[in-house]
């Protein structure tokens, strides 16, 4: 291979590592604000008897956070949920040859998630009322987190599933 294609695998490599420690970092802080966020609602309506309606939001949208990264972080490792009725019945050697195939496919499938999450987000955007900003804004996280598991079978289409070492040095 030549080396300007070993840097070129070394650079997305590294892409890939540094994109999957910013979506730890992002489910691990939607998670313990999700947590705390919680906690104060009840308390606030436990002993105050009052809420805080935005927290209602942003604590519904934290769960999607959640969700997405998880789900990218599953794809990375190979431990999401597939239907893939014919693999099950194929040996190893015809499952390895399918699988660039079907990540490619669904990073296609992605893509699509992700342009009509766009359009459906731009025209929630277009009409939202003064009081619904927070809500609407929070929403992006559907045709981003559409964008990043597309992005992460994509690289499992250029990479493969065998990237958990270190990037070689050429």
């Amino acid at each position: 291979m030549p080396r300007n294609n070993v840097s070129i695998i070394n650079f997305i490599h590294r892409f890939k590592l540094t994109l999957i420690v910013i979506e730890k970092s992002i489910a691990a802080s939607s998670l313990l604000l999700l947590l705390l966020f919680t906690l104060i609602q009840i308390i606030a309506r436990n002993f105050f008897e009052t809420g805080f309606a935005q927290l209602e939001i942003i604590t519904r949208h934290l769960v999607l956070f959640i969700m997405f990264m998880g789900a990218a972080l599953a794809c990375e490792g190979n431990s999401h949920i597939k239907i893939d009725i014919l693999c099950a019945y194929l040996p190893q050697d015809k499952k390895n040859k399918l699988l660039k195939p079907l990540f490619f496919l669904s990073s296609i499938i992605m893509a699509l998630l992700a342009w009509y999450s766009a359009v459906f987000w731009l025209d929630e955007w277009n009409y939202v009322s003064n009081n619904q900003y927070l809500s609407v804004f929070m929403a992006l996280i559907l045709p981003c987190g559409f964008i990043v598991l597309g992005l992460h079978f994509l690289l499992l289409v250029v990479l493969g599933l065998n990237t958990q070492t270190q990037p070689s040095t050429p």
